[in-house]
């Protein structure tokens, strides 16, 4: 692993420890060279994921772009990034073991909200508000009104 601060290919593993989920192993590394220390994450890929998204553009699945909408949508709730970590690496595993490479970009949007209505129903309605592109008072009032209607 190369040091982020001196660039140094030749760093060393001081501790390993799986995460509280065993989804990933958090790696702390020394850099010999420079002295400084850093964490590392290390991940299984099942597979490769294809995100097609809705004018048939094809990109690579990027989970910190999950992750970052996510905490997004949680900002100033009563959530942890622990569970927004478990959350994206349970949307990640659904779809790694899905058996499909190429996710339509909708269906990524439909698991993400899925999660953050079972979390947050305010963060549900505030990735709806951008995931549904809402434009006036009336697409909140509407989606809320559905949601009444669910509960």
């Amino acid at each position: 692993m190369r040091c982020p601060f001196c660039g140094n290919n030749d760093t060393q593993v001081k501790d390993s420890r799986p995460s509280e989920d065993n989804a990933t192993i958090r790696r702390r590394r020394y850099c010999p060279s420079c002295g400084s220390r850093f964490t590392t994450f290390e991940r299984v890929h099942l597979r490769e994921l294809t995100v097609v998204k809705s004018d048939g553009e094809k990109v690579p699945f990027d989970r910190e772009k999950v992750q970052r909408s996510m905490e997004i949508a949680l900002r100033k709730r009563p959530t942890t990034s622990d569970q927004i970590e478990r959350i994206v690496n349970g949307i990640q595993r659904h779809l790694e073991t899905s058996g499909e490479t190429e996710i339509p970009s909708k269906a990524i949007g439909e698991l993400i909200m899925e999660r953050l209505m079972e979390v947050d129903k305010v963060a549900y309605v505030r990735f709806a508000s951008v995931y549904k592109d809402f434009h006036e008072v009336k697409d909140f009032d509407e989606f809320i009104e559905k949601l009444g209607d669910r509960n």
